[in-house]
């Protein structure tokens, strides 16, 4: 059938994506006051008929991309477009391989005018930016401090409960920014956030470009796109929630792209904007540093460069980033505020609360324990990833990615987007594996987890519990054998620290 090939999924995806756009318009994250008429709450019965619509467009969505991407495994499995599957030619393979870019477009566009959706941090940013603006300290208090009359003040009065006295956790680099757009738009929130997608979508264009520089060959890069940005979780939380992960993203991706060509300088300065963003970018460092190691002949002496000179030249750009800022450093003790914030999520967290509610009365120590065991095991996890890419055992690249799937899951706040820090780098080397395969998975669940509102719903955990079986069950039926990129492994003496290919 028509719809089962990647063109259908190609429209079907579209349609899906529309749908979840015209439903946000209704059931969305939109803002308390300051839609322009545009973005305005419209009653129960039509977010209710608005939230039915978008997670109806979602799934569209989701079963598309589902499907696109076991196109595209059946390709990577028959080689060359000798079998695209279901007796499919080897140009059928060509038309799934070479249309990943133009779905991707058809599938982002319909998300570019609807009101946040899925999240308010958006809200969150435009008023952090009017806060650098209005010479509030961005570390030492939250949105509310911005009076009726500053800038910024229609997007805290829409920012979510528990984040309205939260201080940033964000770098100074991205505070800049939403300062400037800001600046630029007069604080109104319909452009504002309008603003805020754009950079959101530069992150795309950047993710995009740097996963087609990893990506192994025509059908490699096509499964990696797949799976780092046309993958409903990115579009969703990247593009229609805003997120500012996008951004950290599509940083570390093009720095680690350029340390793989030997320019691991400039590579290292794009990581340092990413920690410039959101922290856990600070994880790439460690494995840069592991390829310029590798260049360097493996021994002490490299291995000492490594470890030293990335962090050197990511330390000097958050400096002069902090600087130019003038928010001064406090961002170096924001880092855990959001930890403070339970998230159903985070595995460590309701461990550590299951284990205090049965051990003690206060059951905060217990958590707070638990929690720091869980970062001090990926730390560990992270050491060993380091160590066997060092050795030639395991793609940095690939390592890097693994690692930040352990750092997500073992993370006193998890929310479903996290996964996708991790995702889109296992993706730019080794999509069609088992982690990728499991990752998939887990994507296509997650999304289902948050409502358009951004309230966390018991029905999406389990939306997403279903999902997730029958993912397994799929990828038990059909599983992703990768050749050199995972299962093989070792790197061959004085290479870049890429695999051999096979």
């Amino acid at each position: 059938m028509w719809v089962f090939s990647a063109s259908g999924c190609r429209w079907l995806g579209a349609g899906g994506s529309l749908a979840a756009a015209v439903g946000g318009w209704f059931a969305g994250t939109l803002p308390v006051r300051g839609g322009w008429g545009l973005w305005e709450r419209h009653g129960p019965a039509p977010a209710v008929a608005g939230a039915l619509l978008a997670y109806l467009g979602l799934t569209l969505l989701v079963a598309a991309w589902w499907r696109y991407g076991v196109l595209l495994g059946r390709e990577a499995r028959g080689g060359n477009g000798k079998a695209v599957g279901g007796g499919a030619s080897a140009g059928s393979g060509e038309a799934v391989r070479g249309g990943v870019l133009g779905t991707l477009v058809c599938w982002t566009v319909p998300l570019l005018l609807a009101p946040p959706l899925y999240s308010a941090d958006v809200y969150s940013y435009v008023a952090q930016g009017a806060m650098v603006l209005e010479g509030h300290d961005v570390y030492g208090a939250g949105p509310s401090v911005l009076g009726p009359g500053d800038l910024g003040a229609e997007a805290a009065a829409s920012v979510g409960g528990h984040w309205t006295d939260t201080p940033a956790p964000y770098g100074p680099a991205f505070l800049l920014l939403a300062a400037a757009v800001v600046k630029l738009t007069g604080g109104a929130v319909v452009p504002a956030v309008l603003g805020m997608r754009l950079i959101a979508l530069g992150a795309l264009a950047l993710a995009a470009w740097a996963v087609r520089g990893l990506g192994g060959g025509p059908g490699g890069r096509a499964g990696a796109l797949w799976l780092a940005v046309l993958n409903p979780l990115f579009l969703i939380h990247v593009v229609g929630g805003t997120h500012n992960d996008g951004l950290m993203i599509g940083l570390v991706l093009g720095g680690v792209l350029l340390a793989t060509r030997g320019r691991w300088v400039l590579g290292s300065v794009l990581v340092g904007l990413a920690v410039m963003v959101k922290s856990p970018a600070a994880v790439a460092l460690l494995f840069i540093g592991v390829m310029v190691a590798r260049r360097d002949g493996g021994g002490a002496r490299g291995l000492v460069k490594g470890l030293v000179l990335p962090g050197a030249v990511a330390g000097a750009v958050a400096a002069g980033a902090t600087l130019l800022a003038g928010t001064g450093f406090g961002w170096l003790r924001t880092q855990s505020v959001a930890g403070t914030i339970h998230t159903a999520l985070s595995v460590t967290s309701d461990l550590g609360l299951g284990l205090g509610l049965l051990l003690a009365d206060d059951p905060d120590p217990v958590k707070d324990l638990v929690q720091k065991l869980g970062l001090a095991a990926a730390l560990v996890l992270i050491a060993v990833l380091a160590w066997r890419s060092w050795r030639g055992l395991l793609d940095p690249v690939l390592g890097l990615g693994l690692s930040l799937v352990a750092l997500v899951a073992l993370s006193p706040m998890v929310q479903p987007w996290y996964l996708l820090w991790g995702t889109a780098v296992v993706a730019s080397v080794a999509w069609y594996g088992r982690a990728g395969q499991v990752l998939a998975v887990l994507s296509a669940a997650l999304v289902y987890e948050t409502a358009p509102s951004g309230r966390t719903p018991w029905y999406g955990f389990a939306a997403a519990a279903v999902v997730a079986a029958l993912g397994l069950l799929w990828a038990r039926r059909e599983p992703w054998r990768a050749g050199a990129a995972e299962d093989a492994g070792p790197v061959r003496a004085g290479s870049t620290g890429r695999p051999a290919s096979s």
